[in-house]
């Protein structure tokens, strides 16, 4: 279950957040690569614009249902 308390600094401000859980798989950015993208350095995913489309909502949702760790949240 994601954790709003250990969500990467990285993360845009709002609804959808991905937190120390996350395992750099790929399945979030894959699902959604408008919305997620990757920490480089650190080697994790990263909510970097917020889903504003019916289509990008789904997609996130998509992504959070994907992730194998339960990484992504969406209660900001």
């Amino acid at each position: 279950m994601p954790d709003k308390s250990k969500k990467w600094p990285d993360n845009i401000g709002g609804k959808f957040y991905v937190d120390d859980q996350c395992i750099d798989c790929d399945a979030c950015r894959s699902e959604a690569p408008d919305n997620f993208t990757r920490n480089d350095e650190h080697g994790y995913s990263y909510v970097y614009k917020q889903p504003v489309t019916p289509e990008e909502i789904a997609r996130c949702q998509a992504a959070l249902e994907a992730c194998p760790v339960e990484a992504i949240g969406k209660d900001g």
